[in-house]
């Protein structure tokens, strides 16, 4: 195509082109949205966007059909018939509205931990988790548990950032890329840009994955590991290194907690945590003067190994020493850990020899002078360019905490973290723990009519800050941040719905959802949770779970098991605010936000979900959202937006703030702060100063960048904690050594599991099933195409995966002599399905898998009962439980991390047994009867779009 072509295929289509942002995945990409007569012609990226400079996937040009889907919601409704029956009648939003605020006000006035409020992937958390803090439930958290809590806890903990949307690897300079169970629905124009960058400049990208499709197939090296093993094979490549030497001492000694002395007394209740000076600084050993001064003292050498008496009859050794004893370990060696990995030993031991090759041999240096928060002055950047990305790949294990922990040990021990070259920080990170709150929900945090005291989610210092009563029961309905998952920091959504029903530690009146099918796909358990959902007391004739609002924009399957449907709009109806106090679309360079906009009016009786929660909390009189006469602060979202203040002059948008629209990050409101961003491209960007853009954990002129924009009020530099004190803490408190002590049951879990240095080992999905009976793991990924199950009913997608066979390794085939088209049952220890197989070469040798979200129960999203979808597609998530089988004392936890209560949907074990050939898979399920007119057309065109 030649150029002229190329940019004649921009021109507008339509009267209008109007600029927002992109829903179709969590990429946030700029969208030209062309219209003609008021409808959408064409959808294209907007080149003048930071985000995907104009590149678009076939997700984000099918939004025309996710806007005009037949499976739209139309107006509120309220169930007439059982629940399941999808039986519903159409009300009037005063009805919808004035219920919700009945059903919520009499749970507010008479305990408020009875409402259980949950959101899945909506992009409004500071909103949402504000009105429940302000409603006053101990009861919230979005998606997060459900999806890469631990990629996000681990990452902060750790470094102080992470993967996704907290850091990107430098695309422009890396020369070798380790990516690690990325699916390519995740951040899918930006990694596809960057690759795209990698190929150009001849880098090398390696691919660590179970599956070799999407990225796995373009990378150069594919490492085709058992799943939930990373962590065993990052922790071998750090043996090597340190056998090797080839570590940056001198980034250790400034940046982490490496030199930091660690207590060595058993038996104590200090064993194990830092000494520290009378003002509480961690203390090191000073090799010249041999003697304690605080970290950080400027012109001390460190002491990085050695036993040292601290004064006091005590005696300590620096962190680093305990590290290398621990990975120096045999057990450690590639030869030690290949069998478990299925990698070979040869492949480990080149990986990390590229490894240290490229970090310490192509060392890159960037001539810039800057100034630390030591106040040294450094007269350049110095650059390990090898960067690593991870995602739910390795996140979705009951070990996954753990080894998002090693990798991120692993960019620090080679100095790749915010270096040219290695992975960066996205702004407003990095923070510190000690910048973010801790849990609130404790008893005394909540009561009627009273607001929380502070916010639901954050990170414990230690088991004093868990959110358990005195007898140490869980205060939350999911029981997060109780000592079954103590560091659970986005809550545990998959276990909502099976605690509410057996009303442990308590039963909920209301069950309030936004964009959370639960009833399906966002559910393990899937038949187990429908049957809670339908389940009623057998004394009193009432449905367990009393009253279930759900907030939505499509006939997901949950819908039908809700009492009220407040029907939300499509991305392209609605303002929404992608903001820095959540989820920002920064670069490692530029502090971005970025809003969504009505750039179409609602054709249906629906309203945007924002709007309806500020309403609610209005007329609940929440404070925030009323004032003392009961009159609403917002007359709707985009007010809001634009004048809600966290802190003085700390808005929910960072751009043209002032009463000129001149100021960022800090200013008063703008009445045409929305304005300005539709005229920019519905995007603000602001970049960081040259001298401030690397080793922002430690760079002053980055903190001063950050107290001007408003992210801090003072400087918060980050050291590397390599060494978690506060994971020893409950080590100590399952030793019965700290108070509060661990209850008996979860002492040996404890003790196990929460290691102050990143740990292996093996899932729990695996140790509590007979493996040979189960030989092969069984995973699911998201399809570059879908993403999550409202892409996988849109017309265009659809075209691309109408259904999803189960793909089995050619090993397997042979032995069991499945070809393409046979049935098979898989069988779990906690269910089976049957469903149709399809070969394949390309994976891990024990290991099956699927594409996730795409099988649909039938008479849901508007598709035809008999649409593939519902007839051959299918969920792994029947075969997984969200309890764990029984431990030997009949105790059961819950199918999760046990340290962030992450979802550990990959831990599962299943044989296969060939079928008899058939037409459909199983469990089967009663069809739904549809909730949008019986007019759908048989078929969808573009052009000729349905309009209810």
């Amino acid at each position: 195509m030649s150029l002229r072509e190329r940019v004649a295929l921009s021109q507008p289509v339509g009267d209008e082109v109007r600029k927002t942002t992109c829903y179709m995945c969590a990429c946030r990409c700029g969208i030209n949205v062309h219209l003609k007569d008021g409808r959408i012609r064409y959808i294209e990226g907007n080149r003048d966007h930071p985000v995907n400079k104009g590149v678009l996937c076939a997700k984000g040009s099918a939004g025309i059909m996710q806007h005009y889907a037949p499976a739209r919601l139309r107006a509120p409704l309220k169930r007439v018939g059982p629940r399941g029956s999808g039986e519903f009648q159409e009300i009037s939003w005063e009805e919808a509205l004035t219920t919700a605020a009945e059903w919520l006000g009499e749970v507010r006035h008479k305990d408020p931990r009875k409402l259980a409020f949950f959101t899945g992937r909506d992009q409004s958390q500071s909103l949402t988790g504000f009105w429940a803090q302000q409603y006053g439930t101990p009861n919230y958290a979005a998606h997060g548990g459900f999806c890469s809590v631990n990629m996000a806890a681990a990452g902060i903990m750790t470094i102080g950032g992470a993967f996704w949307e907290f850091g990107s690897p430098d695309w422009d300079r890396t020369k070798l890329f380790v990516l690690f169970g990325v699916a390519e629905d995740h951040d899918s124009n930006p990694i596809k840009i960057g690759i795209s960058k990698l190929k150009n400049r001849g880098a090398r990208f390696v691919s660590v994955n179970p599956v070799r499709t999407g990225y796995s197939a373009v990378a150069d090296n594919w490492i085709g590991i058992r799943p939930g093993t990373d962590g065993l094979l990052i922790l071998a490549v750090v043996h090597e290194l340190l056998k090797a030497r080839r570590i940056d001492v001198d980034y250790l000694v400034r940046y982490s907690n490496a030199p930091w002395l660690v207590i060595d007394a058993p038996g104590t209740a200090e064993h194990g945590l830092f000494a520290r000076d009378e003002e509480g600084k961690p203390l090191v050993w000073e090799t010249v003067t041999e003697r304690t001064v605080p970290s950080g003292t400027r012109g001390a050498r460190a002491a990085l190994s050695g036993r040292f008496e601290l004064g006091d009859g005590r005696y300590a050794v620096p962190s680093f020493h305990l590290l290398a004893e621990k990975y120096l370990d045999p057990k450690y060696a590639p030869e030690a850990v290949a069998s478990e990995t299925g990698v070979s030993a040869e492949t480990i031991r080149g990986l990390a020899a590229e490894i240290a090759r490229v970090a310490f041999d192509e060392e890159i240096f960037i001539e810039q002078p800057w100034t630390d928060v030591n106040g040294e002055r450094h007269q350049g950047y110095v650059g390990r360019p090898v960067s690593f990305h991870a995602m739910r790949g390795i996140s979705a294990h009951s070990n996954g905490f753990q080894t998002a922990r090693a990798l991120h040990l692993l960019q620090v021990l080679i100095g790749a973290v915010d270096c040219p070259g290695g992975f960066r920080y996205e702004p407003p990170y990095p923070k510190p723990i000690s910048a973010h709150p801790t849990p609130h929900g404790k008893a005394e945090h909540f009561g009627s009519d009273k607001p929380l005291s502070g916010p639901h989610l954050g990170f414990p210092r230690g088991p004093e800050d868990l959110l358990v009563d005195e007898a140490g029961r869980p205060t939350r309905i999911d029981k997060a941040f109780s000592w079954d998952a103590p560091f659970a920091a986005h809550g545990m959504m998959h276990m909502v719905i099976a605690n509410a029903h057996a009303g442990d530690p308590y039963p909920i009146d209301v069950l309030f959802l936004y964009m959370a099918n639960m009833a399906w796909n966002s559910s393990m358990n899937t038949a187990g949770t429908i049957r809670m959902l339908e389940d009623k007391d057998e004394t009193t004739g009432e449905y367990r779970i009393p009253k279930i609002i759900y907030a939505d924009a499509y006939a997901s399957e949950m819908v039908a098991y809700a009492d009220l449907i407040l029907p939300d709009t499509t991305y392209l109806e609605r303002y929404d605010c992608i903001s820095l106090l959540d989820r920002p679309i920064s670069e490692p360079d530029a502090v971005q936000d970025a809003i969504r906009w009505p750039v179409l009016e609602p054709d249906r009786d629906v309203r945007p979900f924002q709007g309806v929660l500020l309403d609610l909390g209005a007329r609940l009189r929440l404070p925030g959202f009323a004032d003392s006469h009961g009159r609403p602060l917002y007359k709707d979202y985009a007010d809001y937006i634009v004048r809600h203040e966290r802190r003085p002059g700390i808005g929910p948008l960072a751009g043209f703030r002032g009463l000129k629209g001149d100021r960022i990050g800090r200013g008063a409101a703008n009445t045409r702060q929305l304005e300005r961003y539709i005229e920019n491209g519905s995007f603000f960007s602001a970049h960081i100063p040259l001298d401030a853009q690397f080793f922002k954990h430690a760079n002053q002129a980055y903190q001063d960048f950050a107290v001007r924009m408003g992210f801090f009020d003072t400087p918060q530099p980050v050291t590397f904690e390599l060494y978690q004190e506060s994971l020893q803490k409950f080590r100590l408190s399952a030793q019965g050594l700290r108070d509060p002590v661990a209850p008996d049951t979860h002492r040996r879990q404890i003790l196990d599991c929460f290691d102050p240095l990143p740990d292996w080992y093996r899932p729990f999905g695996e140790t509590l099933v007979d493996r040979a009976e189960y030989p092969y793991h069984a995973i699911t990924q998201r399809p570059m195409a879908m993403y999550h199950s409202w892409g996988s009913m849109n017309a265009w997608l659809r075209q691309i995966h109408t259904r999803n066979p189960l793909y089995v390794p050619g090993a397997i085939c042979d032995e069991l002599g499945l070809t393409d088209g046979d049935w098979v049952w898989v069988i779990s220890s906690h269910g089976r399905i049957k469903v149709e197989v399809a070969r394949m070469e390309a994976v891990n040798s024990s290991t099956l898998w699927t594409w996730n979200a795409i099988g649909k129960r039938a008479g849901t999203w508007a598709l035809d009962k008999d649409a593939p979808e519902a007839r051959k597609g299918f969920l792994m998530n029947h075969l997984i439980s969200e309890l764990l089988p029984p431990r030997e004392d009949g105790s059961r936890f819950s199918n999760s991390d046990p340290i962030t209560g992450q979802a550990a949907w990959y831990d599962l074990r299943v044989r296969i047994e060939k079928a008899e050939p058939g037409e459909e898979s199983e469990p089967r399920f009663a069809a739904i009867a549809p909730t949008e007119p019986a007019s759908r057309p048989d078929e969808l065109r573009y052009g000729q779009e349905w309009a209810q």
